[in-house]
């Protein structure tokens, strides 16, 4: 299995209904270069403080809440609160330590340095 078919690999596939919430598997999109990989998860409405990313045994964890303020009662609704849950195998060329999490505009983006060892090298070629 190659790196990116290990950490795309998804765990929950469906929509299931858990709690009061909806458990929904937001869309994401992950590039790789040289340095590192950059996980993009689309998650609108969720705010920081309803965020969660966790790391642990080579497993990378997104969980987030979206809470609509809404008053009065409903006469038609397609989206409402939700939780966005998604795991993946993270590859162990990944530095942990320093992954960083940033979210805008409703998308989690993660930068995954990938550790010294890992990043491809250009071996000199000595002459005699």
């Amino acid at each position: 299995m190659d790196k990116k078919t290990e950490i795309a690999k998804r765990d929950d596939q469906n929509i299931e209904k858990t709690r009061e919430l909806y458990e929904v598997a937001p869309a994401v999109d992950i590039y790789e270069n040289e340095d590192e990989i950059l996980l993009y998860a689309d998650m609108p409405g969720v705010v920081k403080d309803e965020l969660s990313v966790n790391i642990d045994n080579g497993r990378l964890s997104l969980s987030g809440v979206r809470k609509l303020e809404t008053s009065g009662a409903a006469s038609w609704e397609e989206f409402g609160n939700v939780e966005f849950v998604r795991n993946f195998s993270v590859p162990q060329t990944i530095d942990v330590e320093k992954v960083e999490a940033e979210l805008k505009n409703g998308v989690l983006t993660l930068h995954m340095p990938k550790s010294e060892e890992a990043k491809p090298r250009q071996i000199e070629i000595k002459t005699a």
